[in-house]
């Protein structure tokens, strides 16, 4: 290998260990890591209790520091492991890890954005790569695909209730009018997407026979539109079941790329020898 290209010893065994499950000190290193997560969410959820913050602020606050510090000190580890840290810096997790440790840093100059760090939950994505389970990492990456091959027919879907609602809520401001609460068109629209959705808050309600006759029509159709983006994905899901899962939480070294297959020795990305 080019001396240019290769990595320190050092930087082999850290990358190794952050960035992939599949020996004891990776594994070990990812729970640890799943634990700290969990911590650090429920530090957030009891300090927004005003009665528990008051009684144990001192101990939240160095708490939330001491396992802000360790992310830093992690999220630093994970660029200088890597050929190319600017893969990892802004791909999907990258992006997570760094909004996951910033707010406590922000709260210095910006009061109550410390609470932000409850974003770190969607590092708990982690979980499925983390402990290996087949047949969990086998559904997730096949309701990805499928949810991928699915995008274009959901839009066209999406923009069709846009405009169904548009019109909708036009007729119930015509039917309606501003004395029974419908306002004007946009407030109407709000209405419909509410009602469409079966969400139903119940701040505007029709009033006339035609319009709750309207109202009605809208909740029972709401019901059969919430079921068509479920078997558009369904579909897909069932054209593209593999029952043959890659279990394989190698992450290449220059490129960051993972999702190799079992047994891989080079990445299929850009080449480079996988540990």
């Amino acid at each position: 290998m080019n001396k240019k290209n290769k990595i320190s010893p050092w930087k082999e065994t850290v990358h190794e260990i952050i960035y992939e499950a599949d020996t004891k000190a990776g594994k070990l290193f990812d729970v640890v890591l799943l634990i700290a997560i969990l911590a650090s969410i429920l530090l957030v959820m009891l300090e927004s209790i005003e009665s528990f913050d008051t009684k144990y602020h001192t101990f939240l606050n160095i708490s939330e520091w001491v396992i802000t510090i360790l992310f830093s000190i992690e999220y630093i580890l994970r660029i200088v492991s890597i050929k190319k840290p600017l893969k990892y810096i802004f791909s999907f997790y990258g992006i997570i890890d760094l909004l996951s440790t910033i707010p406590k840093y922000l709260s210095l100059f910006l009061i109550g954005s410390h609470h932000l760090a409850a974003l770190r939950a969607l590092r708990l994505l982690r979980i499925f790569r983390i402990l290996k389970l087949t047949r969990y990492v086998g559904a997730s990456n096949r309701l990805l695909v499928a949810l991928k091959m699915s995008r274009t027919k959901i839009s066209v879907f999406l923009y069709f209730v846009v405009i169904l609602c548009v019109i909708l809520g036009t007729i119930m401001y015509m039917v309606e009018g501003p004395e029974n609460g419908f306002t004007s068109i946009p407030t109407s629209v709000y209405w419909a997407i509410v009602t469409l959705t079966t969400v139903g808050y119940g701040d505007i309600a029709p009033n006339t026979t035609f319009g709750q006759f309207l109202a009605s029509i809208i909740m029972i159709l709401g019901y059969g539109i919430i079921a068509i983006p479920t078997g558009i994905v369904t579909a897909e899901m069932t054209k593209n079941n593999n029952n043959n899962v890659d279990t394989n939480t190698q992450s290449c070294p220059s490129c960051s790329k993972e999702n190799h297959k079992d047994g891989a020795k080079f990445c299929y990305n850009c080449g480079s020898k996988l540990n």
